[in-house]
This record gives C-alpha cells, structure tokens and sequence, in this order.
C-alpha cells in the first residue's frame, strides 16, 4: 500500500502556518482537559484529597501545555540534535520547522503539573496521576497525526499490512506509528480509564507510575519496529535505538512511583 503524500500544513494564512501535528497536540490538550474536568468533578474518586476545582484545571492546561512544548523542543535539542542545535542555537526557539521529544514533554509537562499543585495546595502526586490517565489522548492523536504526515516511519518489512512511506523510499515498511498509537495511545487510555474508577486518586502517584511503565515498555518494544533517526542510527553495540534509551529510565521512574505509591497505602492501612 503506498500511503498518499499529505501535505504536513494543514491551514496556511498568510505567513501564519498551521500543521497537522500541532493541531493534534492541540486537539490532545482540549480533549484530556475536558476529559480531566469530568474526572475531577467524581467526588467518589477523590477520598479525603482536596478535588481541584474546574478553574484549576483551566489553569492547569496552559501550565502543561507550557511544558509539554519547553520540554519536548529542549528534549529533541539535547538527545536528538546537540551538534547541530550547538551551532545553531537560534534553531532552537524555530519550532515551527519541526522537532520534539515525547520524553521532554513528558518531562516538561510532569514538572509544570507538580509546581501547579504545589501552588494551588492540591496533592502533586494526585494530580500527576489525573494528568496520566489523560495524556494517552495526546499520544493517540498525535501518534496518527505522525502517520499521516508520513513522517517518524517503521522499518522495511514484508508484512501484509506493510506501506510504503513517499519520503521513505520504495521500500515498504511497518506502520509503526499506528503501534504506538495503538499501544501508547489506545491500550494506555483504556487500561488507565478502568484503573481510575477502581481506585480512584486515593493512592497519589500510582497512576502515574503506572502510565510511566506502561509508555516505557511500549515504547521500547515498538522501536524494535520503527526506524532509528538517520542522524543518530543504532546507539550501544548496533542495535539499541534513542527511544529505547530513553525509554529504560523512564520506566524505571514508573516503577518507583508504583512502589511509593503501595508503600505508604500500606502504612496508611496499619491499624493505630
């Protein structure tokens, strides 16, 4: 199957340009904010913690928005580009040529989020976990924005459900943006969806954890299928990749989480 060769601009006003992929990191953010703002509104959820009121969510969205684009241009700057950037640093502020790192907006937007609580006197670990179950949306979206710009594409394969990639040369390949979106997108969204009516925010920072886990391994997984940047290649021997790097540390600060989070449940739960 060869995939059409979409143009990335979705909408061009004059000078103003506007590509597909941004408007999927907007169309992420409105979504999970309006998705967080139901989950807010759930006394049930909430326990004994402080709910954060529909006008701290409102607030809450251009603080993550803020951080998920400060973290994912300096996170592609310094593990995807650092020579280049270095010596071109007004490259950096230019991002409307492209280039983000999931991991730094990850990042970005985790300490934008705990600052947040920490000013409006909510819980940061419940309010991480509140901004975990949402941000699959984000990754859905711009997962399958990804694909249909024909851009961050799989490795040559034989598959059936193989594409060829217009700028990726005659060769079919996985569609490995649609596993990430599947996986890192979907499967999170639906896994996490179903955790927080079971559990709730009661345990701060085990949602959290959790989505950290979950992004890392499959992401890890899926690089096995997509095609390293042509500017990095393998990394560590020929066969690790960036993402998979970046992945491991990732998940091992899901893990942590998971583990604080159980602990001081359990300490909770002692009888006096």
């Amino acid at each position: 199957m060869l995939l059409p060769d979409f143009d990335p601009v979705a909408l061009s006003i004059g000078p103003l340009v506007i590509r597909w992929y941004a408007l999927a990191y907007i169309a992420g953010l409105i979504a999970g904010w309006s998705y967080a703002r139901r989950l807010a509104a759930n006394s049930a959820l909430w326990g004994g913690l402080r709910q954060p009121k529909p006008e701290d969510l409102d607030d809450l969205l251009v603080f993550a928005a803020l951080g998920v684009v400060l973290g994912g241009r300096l996170g592609f700057v310094l593990f995807y580009n650092p020579g280049f950037y270095l010596q071109n640093p007004l490259e950096i502020v230019q991002v409307w040529k492209g280039g983000m790192a999931f991991h730094g907006g990850l990042v970005g937007a985790a300490i934008a989020v705990m600052l947040f609580a920490r000013r409006r006197g909510l819980e940061p670990f419940a309010m991480a976990d509140l901004a975990a179950v949402v941000a699959p949306i984000g990754l859905l979206l711009g997962r399958i924005a990804n694909f249909v710009n024909g851009e961050l594409w799989g490795r040559p394969a034989d598959v059936p459900w193989a594409i060829v990639f217009p700028r990726a040369g005659p060769e079919p390949r996985h569609p490995s943006q649609l596993y990430e979106a599947a996986l890192e997108g979907l499967a999170l969204l639906v896994v996490l969806g179903i955790l927080v009516r079971v559990i709730g925010f009661r345990r701060p920072g085990l949602l959290a954890g959790l989505f950290g886990m979950g992004y890392g391994a499959a992401r890890f997984f899926v690089e096995f299928f997509r095609e390293p940047d042509r500017h990095l290649g393998f990394i560590a021997g020929g066969w690790l990749t960036m993402g998979m790097a970046l992945s491991v540390p990732l998940f091992l600060a899901g893990a942590w989480l998971v583990r604080r989070a159980l602990a001081r449940a359990m300490i909770a739960e002692r009888p006096a």
